[in-house]
């Protein structure tokens, strides 16, 4: 059993920068995750696992890879570096970045777009959400929070690993809209917007924008309507997550 003890270990220091560098993570093609559970997801969905540093009692399961994965004991303190956890729970370890291109078409059925979803842990919220309800693949337009943000994979709790994410442009994700014949609707307050228990949501896919601006007027010119979820009139809007919830749960509803 390899034992680490120092924090300038370049293992610890390449988990550091994984941590808190974007341009770094898609340099090396790598990402960070932190919590045996996360590892537990690693492993059950055949992630390409990379390195894993534990500290001692830790019960760890068993990792494919053989000698091609490097496992290491870390003390207290270094965990404490190296994790990007308040509160480290034992386990960080790295996984390769699997290639994600986007479909050459789409099948009938149920999308979900971010676009400008800034907030990490409102992004791996929302996946997790869409995995619960079985939605297609997720497509993030640029200007969403980093798929590989260790914010991100906390909240979205293993959907990275089973579930198909896709990063692209407007542009694309209109031509394979457009190929599939399936309409784009967008999440936005006015007075045109249709109330969502009035639409038929079960083939289609649904724009939902950022926290603070909404859908972006781009996505909007491209979106045959918009929808609205109707709630008192003494609130202004929902949380980005809550949103996503609530029209995740419309779109599958008639499939549950």
């Amino acid at each position: 059993m390899e034992l680490i003890t120092s924090r300038q270990n370049p293992l610890c220091l390449h988990f550091r920068r994984l941590a808190s560098s974007r341009a770094y993570r898609a340099e090396r093609g790598e990402f960070l995750c932190d919590s045996p559970k996360l590892l537990e997801e690693a492993v059950r969905w055949g992630a390409p696992i990379r390195a894993v540093l534990h500290t001692q009692g830790v019960q760890l399961p068993p990792l494919p890879g053989g000698p091609d994965v490097r496992r290491a004991q870390v003390t207290e303190s270094v965990m404490r570096s190296v994790s990007p956890m308040e509160t480290p729970q034992g386990v960080v370890f790295s996984c390769r970045m699997p290639e994600r291109p986007l479909p050459e078409r789409l099948e009938p059925g149920r999308y979900l777009v971010l676009d400008g979803v800034q907030d990490p842990g409102n992004a791996g919220t929302i996946l997790r959400t869409a995995d619960a309800f079985d939605c297609g693949p997720v497509f993030l337009l640029p200007g969403c929070a980093d798929l590989y943000n260790p914010k991100t994979l906390r909240a979205a709790m293993g959907v990275h690993f089973r579930r198909p994410v896709c990063s692209c442009t407007l542009e694309a994700l209109c031509a394979l809209l457009r190929e599939a014949g399936l309409p784009l609707y967008a999440a936005a307050l006015g007075e045109d917007a249709a109330d969502v228990r009035e639409l038929d949501l079960s083939r289609c896919a649904v724009a939902v924008g950022s926290e603070g601006r909404g859908v972006s007027p781009q996505v909007l010119a491209a979106c045959r309507r918009t929808v609205k979820i109707p709630m008192s009139p003494r609130c202004e809007s929902l949380n980005a997550a809550a949103a996503a919830a609530v029209l995740l749960w419309e779109m599958a509803r008639a499939e549950l």
